[in-house]
């Protein structure tokens, strides 16, 4: 992005132009010269509004300005000659913008126009006219040699440009959040959504899918399908997204039919068996769908920006500790092992000794923290394999056993859902390992997508009041909240504790709309 002094450097080469153009033809009280002038200063007054409200899309591209330049200087040229002076804006102005390939285009657009323009207007070019237009053309080509030197370090990439663009997004975001009516839980939408089809579509059940990565994941359905018919719709949701990336992409096959709602969401779904073919196309369908397919595709970027940044504020805590904290009490550690070499008598040995094993548990503490805050589940690596990495981490640095059993289909949870059952489970172990004073841990988890149950168990002193400060099982239940999970806690018949998060698809019954809920 150029900067505002490049900016204003151009707009100051088009104003002196302007005064260059301008005082001999007012001088000589040329009318036609006059118009051509006001014609000039017309474009470069939009030129440079343009670009100081930085709306560069709407500004005319240099070989476009070249070319309209050119056209009225060679209209003109007959009427005033000071008029060809302004050829050497153009590509100083191409210089700014693009850097000097561009401006070796604009050269040539603006030549070939007011030789070609002139020749066709005028039918002849004088000698002192081909004199001016070279002479003018090579000082715009010379003075943008010469400035490009400043010009190119101007564009240079601003590494602070990203966060002036996301304040400004945030502002916005902040600013809309209060109109949103129907919120953004994407669940709730996708049920929205699916129940408007159902209206117009007979079905026996319909599924609404938005891809991640090269799967496709479930949001919402109507109904509760059959293994072969959830796999029929996945595949026909598959043979969509294939297809054409617009909204004409639709496929029917047999009862079974699928069509693109919007740029991140499918709807798949099959017709009762003994229905005759539906009167409504799918594309009339899909168009109808509009004001909903903006608000589910809302929720989906809401909903992906949200990991992002939560993603982002968990990678700066970990530095943060790891760098500071964590230091800090190692050195602590360092200092007590300086004075356990040498201690005065048998007791201050013995109270060093128990001080520098509670720091060195303090420092495996922090690092269990560190390592939390830093582990995430990525495209390549499920839900499962994500939990079963933290437990090995777990049992490796506690000491303690942990037993983990994965179930899980190749199809993936939506990534906020993985997010948020992967921290309960992470502290749902943390604790065991913490305060339950448990011999072994078993986790059992289960992934049929768009459902999952996890389970934590262990054979510790169970469910104990809470302390004061201690706001973990607080936030485990924010967080299955926030999917649409139910997480549940309870003592075992013999000892021990159990916490089970288990998360089940929206249903939405055929022709009714879910309650919209509060933004």
């Amino acid at each position: 992005m150029p900067s505002s002094q490049t900016f204003a450097v151009v707009a100051a080469a088009r104003l002196f132009a302007l005064l260059a153009i301008g005082g001999p033809i007012l001088w000589l009280r040329q009318s036609e010269g006059v118009v051509a002038l006001l014609l000039i200063a017309a474009v470069w007054v939009y030129q440079g509004i343009t670009a100081t409200r930085r709306e560069l899309e709407l500004s005319l591209s240099p070989t476009t300005e070249a070319a309209t330049i050119g056209i009225i200087c060679a209209i003109s040229m007959n009427y005033g000659p000071a008029i060809l002076a302004a050829l050497v804006v153009p590509p100083l102005y191409a210089t700014a913008i693009a850097g000097t390939r561009t401006m070796m285009r604009t050269v040539l657009v603006e030549l070939i126009a007011v030789v070609a323009l002139a020749l066709m207007w005028w039918e002849r070019v004088t000698s002192e006219q081909a004199v001016a237009i070279f002479t003018w053309v090579m000082t715009g080509l010379g003075l943008s040699l010469i400035a490009s030197v400043t010009f190119s370090s101007d564009r240079q990439p601003d590494p602070l440009a990203p966060y002036r663009d996301a304040q400004e997004h945030l502002k916005q975001l902040l600013a809309l959040a209060g109109s949103l009516s129907s919120g953004l839980d994407v669940g709730a939408l996708g049920g929205e959504l699916l129940s408007e089809v159902s209206d117009r579509i007979p079905n026996r059940g319909l599924v609404l899918y938005v891809p991640r990565g090269e799967a496709l994941t479930p949001v919402a359905s109507t109904s509760d399908l059959d293994p072969g018919d959830l796999a029929a719709c996945e595949t026909l949701a598959g043979d969509v997204r294939h297809g054409a990336k617009d909204r004409r992409a639709t496929v029917e096959i047999g009862h079974g039919f699928a069509f693109r709602v919007s740029d991140q969401a499918i709807v798949a779904g099959l017709r009762p068996v003994d229905s005759e073919p539906s009167a409504v196309s799918l594309t009339e369908v899909a168009s109808s769908l509009g004001d909903n397919a903006v608000k589910l595709d809302a929720a989906l970027l809401f909903a992906q920006f949200r990991d992002a940044a939560t993603a982002d504020e968990r990678n700066r805590l970990a530095r943060e500790m790891h760098d500071g904290v964590a230091q800090d009490i190692a050195s602590l550690g360092y200092l007590v092992d300086a004075l356990a070499a040498r201690p005065a008598d048998e007791q201050q040995a013995k109270v060093l000794g128990m001080l520098r094993e509670r720091v060195s548990v303090v420092v495996s503490e922090v690092r269990r923290s560190v390592m939390n805050l830093r582990t995430s589940i990525g495209e390549a690596e499920s839900l499962g394999a994500a939990i079963s990495n933290v437990a090995r981490h777990l049992s490796e640095s506690s000491g303690i056993p942990i037993r983990v059993r994965l179930d899980e289909q190749p199809q993936r949870l939506r990534p906020e859902v993985e997010a948020e059952l992967f921290r309960i489970a992470q502290e749902a172990m943390n604790n065991a390992v913490k305060h339950a004073r448990a011999t072994s841990i078993d986790v059992r988890c289960q992934v049929y997508a768009p459902e999952a149950i996890i389970t934590v168990t262990d054979d510790g002193v169970g469910l104990q009041s809470a302390r004061s400060d201690s706001h973990g099982l607080k936030i485990m239940r924010e967080r299955a909240r926030l999917v649409g999970a139910e997480l549940v806690v309870r003592d075992n018949a013999s000892r021990g504790l159990t916490v089970s998060v288990s998360l089940k698809i929206p249903r939405h019954s055929v022709g009714s709309h879910p309650a919209v809920p509060a933004p």
